[in-house]
Order: C-alpha cells, then structure tokens, then sequence
C-alpha cells in the first residue's frame, strides 16, 4: 500500500510538470472529424455530435479504424482511451504510429485495440501500444513494440495496475531525437534509447500517422490463441477521447522537425533522458507488472539477444 501512495504522488508531480512545459505547439483540434479520417467499416464508427469523442465497434461482420490526415516527425501523443469491458478475449485495441499511406491497414491483418505511430513502407516504422482483450476476470494485457527500418520483434508486455474497462485512461507516445517513452497515465512503463551510433535500429527520418483500430486477433492475443472470441458477446466497443497530437507535421524537411526550438519542445536536453521521478516510476512498473520482455528471452533469440538489450534505456 505505502510503494501504491508513493506512486499517487508522483503521478501528480509529474502531471504538474507536463502541463507546465506544454507550449503552443500543439497541432490538433481536438475534433476527431477533423484530425482523422475513417480507415474502414465507417458504419462501425460512431462519432459523438461535437466530435469530440468516438467508439469503434468490432462485430462478426468487421472491425474498425481510423487514421489521422497529418503525419509527423517527433513529438508527443496523448490519447484517453476506455478499453472493451467484460469478455473481451481475443480482441486487440491498437494505437500506433507509422509512416504510412492513406490505404490504411491490409485487410488480412488482424488487430484488437491498438493505438500506432506507423508508415506504410516496405522498411516501415511503427511504434504500438496494443491492448489484448481476456476472458471474464482476468487481466487486460498492454503489448508494446517497436519497428525500426523493417523489423520488429520488440514485445514487451505488462498487466495493468487498474481496470482499463470502467474508465478512460491517458495513453502516451513521447517521440524524440534521443528516445521513445511509452506512457500510461504519465507512468513510463517503457523506453526504447536511440543507439542509432552502435548500429540499433531507432525511428528517426521517416514520418508517421497516427494509427487506431479494433480487430480481431483471436490466432494470437490471448493465451497465444487458446482463448477465442465469444461472438455471442459481441459488439465489442472500445471509446476515445480528449486526444492530443503535440508534434512537427511533416511538410517535406526532416530538418525543421529535428531542430532544437521552443516549438519543438520534446527535442530538448531535458527530454533526453527520463528525470529521476520517472525512472522511480519506471523502476516500479518493471519490478510489479511485466510479464514479459524481449531482451530476457534468451530462448527465442538462441542465447543472441538483440544489441539494444545489453545498453542503457537511460
């Protein structure tokens, strides 16, 4: 109970901090009308009046997506998310970023919820949160990855500290020159360093969209397949809110985005690296709630783990 306070308080600390160095670089409207556009299946896609929330179904007859009009090159995004409820075994929710074109996601491919930063090329980009529907009772799953010029193979896993079902939460993506930290609720639950000069991959020329959709993963995302969907539960709804896209738009010049400035806050020297609150936080979540990371997987990798596992994520 005394480590749960103690991590209360610093989540307000650092939410305090947060709001203190935002300046007016932020991009959207905050109208999902106007910042996005359908990917597929708009009649699984429901929009409140305003614009200023929005839900996506995923029945028997199909999922559902949406993409934002911009890409970017670095930058922080926020996304309040309420995930699907009760029995949600074998869905995926997704949120990334990715360099990518307007034909949105290839139809054979099979996501729950999934919020991405990604791009549509053969060497593509891509940063994911995607979040693994479970069976009544059990624990909602939080996969991240990361792709770097094509390749992937960067899961890590945790189980959140909270039910993402009764209430929205913030999901976040901090992208820079130096680092990607992955957010929950401002908690940094993992960093994935620019070791670009010792030759690890690190998204950091090509410009990505913002990514969110609902499909159906049920040949992986839970129990590695064993559990399935129970379409008799089905519509599954996952809702979004109060977004924010605080990032260089991508006008053709990698060098604007890449450049140090007040607008481009998140290039500064004190984004560089996680400040001594969050690598609390951070220390927390990787000693209480990962069940699974890639650089401890010796078997999968036959006892060669990838380069980045041996340096500093900070």
């Amino acid at each position: 109970m005394h480590n749960y306070q103690e991590m209360v308080v610093l989540i307000g600390l650092l939410m305090l901090r947060m709001v203190q160095i935002s300046v007016a670089s932020v991009v959207s409207t905050g109208d999902f009308n106007k910042d996005f556009f359908v990917m597929w299946s708009p009649s699984h896609v429901n929009t409140s009046a305003d614009g200023r929330a929005r839900s996506l179904k995923l029945d028997q007859e199909s999922g559902s997506g949406f993409s934002s009009n911009e890409m970017f090159l670095f930058g922080q995004i926020d996304m309040q998310i309420k995930l699907v409820p009760r029995h949600s075994a074998g869905t995926v929710v997704a949120y990334y970023s990715l360099i990518c074109s307007s034909r949105g996601l290839p139809r054979n491919k099979f996501f729950a919820n999934v919020l991405q930063l990604t791009s549509d090329q053969p060497n593509r980009d891509e940063i994911d949160f995607e979040f693994l529907g479970n069976v009544l009772g059990k624990r909602y799953i939080l996969q991240t990855n990361v792709f770097a010029d094509g390749f992937g193979n960067r899961e890590e896993r945790i189980n959140l500290w909270f039910d993402p079902t009764t209430d929205f939460h913030t999901y976040s993506i901090l992208w820079n020159l130096h680092q990607i930290v992955f957010m929950v609720d401002w908690v940094p639950i993992r960093v994935y360093r620019n070791h670009a000069d010792k030759r690890v991959g690190f998204p950091r020329w090509q410009p990505m969209g913002v990514k969110i959709s609902i499909w159906n993963g049920d040949s992986w995302a839970t129990r590695g397949g064993r559990d399935k969907i129970d379409w008799s539960k089905s519509p599954f709804i996952a809702s979004f809110r109060n977004y924010k896209m605080d990032a260089c738009v991508w006008k053709g010049n990698a060098r604007f985005c890449r450049a140090d400035s007040s607008t481009n806050w998140w290039n500064m020297a004190r984004f560089s690296t996680l400040t001594s609150t969050q690598r609390r936080l951070f220390k927390w979540v990787r000693k209480y709630h990962i069940i699974y990371d890639y650089c401890q997987d010796k078997e999968r990798f036959h006892n060669n783990l990838p380069k980045e596992c041996s340096l500093p994520k900070y």
